[in-house]
């Protein structure tokens, strides 16, 4: 078994509370999980209003399998993130 993980940190600099970026995090997870199947959740920066810290999980049979879905993701969100943007992103491949 092959695990692929993502930590995704994100910048929403129209944020002015909370309940702003909570609404821009819930939408990208939510497109995320319909779009991908994928396990996906805000890990870090709970309490900052213009930033977010979303890690994601695929498990697969095949790194090579793996990789791939974690780069469609990545691109994905680079093209579809509404109201803010990456900053920084960190893959890993797991051999379980």
């Amino acid at each position: 078994m092959v695990i692929g993980i993502a930590h995704l940190s994100i910048q929403i600099p129209g944020a002015q509370s909370l309940k702003d970026k909570r609404r821009v995090v819930k939408s990208l997870t939510q497109r995320l999980q319909n779009r991908f199947n994928v396990a996906v959740a805000e890990v870090d920066q709970l309490d900052a209003w213009q930033s977010a810290v979303v890690g994601l999980a695929v498990v697969s049979n095949s790194a090579a399998h793996a990789d791939q879905m974690l780069s469609t993701i990545l691109r994905f969100v680079e093209d579809d993130l509404r109201d803010g943007f990456l900053i920084d992103v960190h893959t890993e491949i797991l051999h379980a």
